[in-house]
């Protein structure tokens, strides 16, 4: 059976021993003293699996959101070149609203 990293995360100690004890890997030899937060990634490696939670944004256009926050870093900069504190507030702050957005719409898949 194919396992996903959300999946064994979940099962308990036993379980992944359980799964582990069926395969042939160099990595997991030993799964039998070995603690959860050892185990997972051992049998994560041993199985192919990529070993952590992905992430995904939805609802958004990312790409669109990323440039418009590189724009605005280059007008931050020529801001403080200016020494214009207003302009900068602005800026700043729309930056800020943007990552907001970004961190909003993340949904871990």
């Amino acid at each position: 059976m194919t396992y996903t990293y959300e999946q064994l995360s979940k099962f308990t100690v036993a379980q992944l021993r359980e799964i582990a004890q069926g395969v042939q890997h160099d990595a997991v030899k030993g799964f039998s003293t070995m603690h959860k937060d050892k185990l997972l990634p051992v049998l994560c490696y041993a199985l192919g699996i990529d070993a952590r939670a992905h992430h995904q944004v939805v609802g958004v256009n990312k790409s669109k959101i990323k440039s418009e926050i590189r724009e605005l870093k280059v007008k931050r900069a020529a801001a403080i070149a200016n020494h214009d504190k207003a302009e900068l507030k602005a800026i700043r702050d729309r930056i800020h609203r943007l990552k907001h957005i970004l961190r909003r719409s993340i949904v871990k898949i």
